[in-house]
């Protein structure tokens, strides 16, 4: 998925004007956010002739925030430039651990001694209140 720039000045509209010390245009910029749509890579793994990944990143995401790039993404669809179909968006690798009681697994409700100590034991401490000055 590589746009040409005549395929770029249709959606040019869309981005923001540049301001500033820029170093990359929004059209290399786009090509680098579609290098990793397309071969799923991590930001870190981004190719150096893409520009600094870091660059790249901080600029996409400032476009996501801004709707910059659904704008740009609905656009290229609309025009069949593009044809990206997004199927599965969920990374994690987050595990959390569950309690007992929470998986629906019955407990084993055996023989267990401690449920009769009351019959089973004689307590080994009794406290009894005194009252005293009292007739």
């Amino acid at each position: 998925m590589k746009l040409t720039k005549a395929q770029y000045d249709t959606v040019s509209e869309s981005f923001p004007t540049q301001r500033g010390n820029v170093s990359l245009s929004n059209l290399e910029i786009l090509t680098a956010i579609l290098y990793v749509l397309e071969n799923g890579c991590k930001w870190h793994a981004l190719p150096s002739c893409f520009g600094n990944w870091h660059t790249v990143y901080t600029r996409m995401s400032r476009w996501a925030k801004s709707g910059v790039l659904n704008t740009v993404f609905t656009s290229l669809q609309q025009k069949q430039i593009l044809k990206i179909k997004i199927d599965v968006v969920s990374i994690d690798s987050t595990n959390i651990k569950v309690h007992p009681d929470g998986t629906g697994v019955l407990r084993n409700r055996g023989n267990n001694p401690s449920d009769n100590l009351a019959d089973d034991v004689t307590p080994g401490f009794i406290w009894l209140p005194q009252m005293t000055g009292l007739q």
